[in-house]
C-alpha cells in the first residue's frame, strides 16, 4: 500500500517534497487554513525528511540528540482551503555542525501558498547545544542548496 504522504527527493533538485491534504478542522471561520496550522505542515515535512534519511526523532533521541526550532518566519501568499492537496518542498540553506537553516515552500499545483524559514539547533537531551553526529550531516547534505561545507 502506498504511503499517503510520500516523500520524494532528487539530488539534482536538492529538495524533499511532502504532500499534505487540508482537512476541514484546520480551517478558520473564513474557510481558510488557520495561520497556525501552516507551522504544523512545515514541521510534518521536516520530520518526514528526517525519517526518510534514517534519522527520525526516535533514533535521534536514542542517540542522545534533539532537534529544536529556534526561529520560524512564515510568509503567507495565498489562502489554502478544505480539500486542497498541498506540497511542502524543503531544502537546507545552511547546514552547520550545531545548526541549520531550512527553506520551505508550500504550494498548491504550482501556486505558492506560504514560505517558511526555520532556524534549528541540535542539543543533547538536557537541552545543551552540541554538535550533530557526522552521519546526520552527511545524510542531510544532498538537501543543502548553499556552498557552506562546514561540518
Amino acid at each position: 500500500m502506498p504511503d499517503p504522504h510520500p516523500l520524494s527527493s532528487a539530488a539534482a533538485s536538492s529538495a524533499a517534497s511532502t504532500t499534505i491534504d487540508v482537512r476541514f478542522y484546520e480551517l478558520d471561520p473564513y474557510g481558510h487554513v488557520n495561520h497556525g496550522v501552516y507551522l504544523n505542515y512545515f514541521e510534518v515535512a521536516r520530520i518526514e525528511l528526517l525519517d526518510a534519511i534514517g534519522f527520525g526523532l526516535p533514533r535521534l533521541g536514542a542517540l542522545g540528540f534533539h532537534l529544536v526550532v529556534v526561529e520560524a518566519r512564515v510568509r503567507f501568499h495565498a489562502p489554502a482551503h478544505a480539500g486542497d492537496r498541498l506540497t511542502v518542498t524543503s531544502r537546507l540553506r545552511s547546514l552547520r555542525r550545531t545548526s541549520a537553516v531550512w527553506d520551505q515552500t508550500l504550494d498548491r499545483a504550482g501556486t505558492v501558498i506560504a514560505t517558511n524559514e526555520v532556524r534549528s539547533g541540535i542539543t543533547d537531551t538536557t537541552g545543551r547545544p552540541t554538535a550533530a553526529p557526522p552521519e546526520l550531516l552527511e545524510a542531510l547534505a544532498p538537501f543543502r542548496i548553499d556552498d557552506d561545507r562546514t561540518s
